[in-house]
């Protein structure tokens, strides 16, 4: 297990900061390596955000002293999306396997969690998002054809898009954790355009789908505030409550949008007007 920890950080302070030291603070550069479970300890809701991409055997999920407890999972629910070959996860003796695109939701609790690909020249990776957990609820896979699918967007505003819900309350019950992934119709590029901010909650987004040389530009910050990071295939942003949160990319992408916090209300957003952006 490899972990790294990011403290919070106030917007005044982020107002200062140039493009090397955002980074530092708000890109999750590496998510995925091989026989590996790679994390982000992020002490905004202290969120924890990480991949497993086991290839020569199964990878199995531990705890550290950053997380706290003697399983990850004691005080803890894990949400995992398979975005590579396809996998299995096992949680307590009991066995889901994970087409690409599939989900998983994992309850505070479970003891022994272990990650495998089914094929190892196409490995499984399995992003994980984690939160903070104050009761059990029941393990469930979630397809992607049982996941809430909600249709946005405008082809004039280049951001015609498949909202997925998968870790979602009109999916599966959850402590706090909210999870779901959006994909961007053929010629549409903007993602969350007109932007918002939520103070009750972070958010991290995940981009993938994307080729080597393409990128998305992130925008991040306060309104009149803002700032960008250029992100990478399967490179990850954190968003703290105070920052918007959306982007454009140089081509087609998806990305995977996890939230935790106060609340589970996906409308919960506090729209920023366009005029207001600086």
């Amino acid at each position: 297990m490899k972990i790294s920890v990011r403290h919070a950080s106030h917007p005044d302070a982020v107002r200062s900061f140039d493009s090397e030291t955002l980074r530092d603070h708000f890109l999750v550069p590496t998510l995925f390596e091989a026989d590996e479970t790679v994390f982000t300890y992020s002490h905004v809701d202290r969120f924890v955000v990480g991949g497993a991409m086991p290839v020569a055997g199964p990878v199995k999920l531990v705890s550290s002293k950053e997380i706290g407890s003697p399983n990850f999972l004691d005080r803890r629910e894990l949400g995992v999306v398979n975005v590579g070959g396809p996998g299995r996860v096992t949680v307590d003796g009991a066995v889901y396997e994970l087409a690409p695109r599939d989900a998983l939701y994992v309850a505070m609790g479970s003891k022994d969690v272990t990650f495998e690909s089914l094929d190892r020249s196409e490995p499984a990776k399995f992003y994980l998002n984690s939160t903070p957990a104050h009761a059990r609820f029941e393990t469930m896979k979630i397809s992607i054809g049982q996941a809430k699918a909600v249709h946005l967007g405008d082809p004039a505003q280049s951001n015609e898009r498949t909202i997925y819900q998968m870790i979602h309350p009109d999916v599966v019950r959850t402590a706090q954790l909210v999870l779901g992934m959006t994909v961007l119709k053929p010629n549409n590029m903007w993602n969350t355009m007109p932007c918002h901010t939520h103070d009750r909650r972070c958010e991290v987004y995940f981009y993938f789908d994307l080729p080597e040389d393409a990128r998305v530009f992130h925008l991040m910050g306060e309104p009149e505030q803002t700032r960008h990071i250029v992100v990478a295939n399967e490179q990850a942003v954190i968003s703290p409550p105070w920052s918007i949160h959306s982007g454009v990319g140089t081509r087609n992408y998806t990305f995977i949008w996890a939230m935790g916090g106060d609340n589970q209300d996906f409308t919960d957003m506090d729209f920023v007007a366009m005029d207001r952006l600086r």
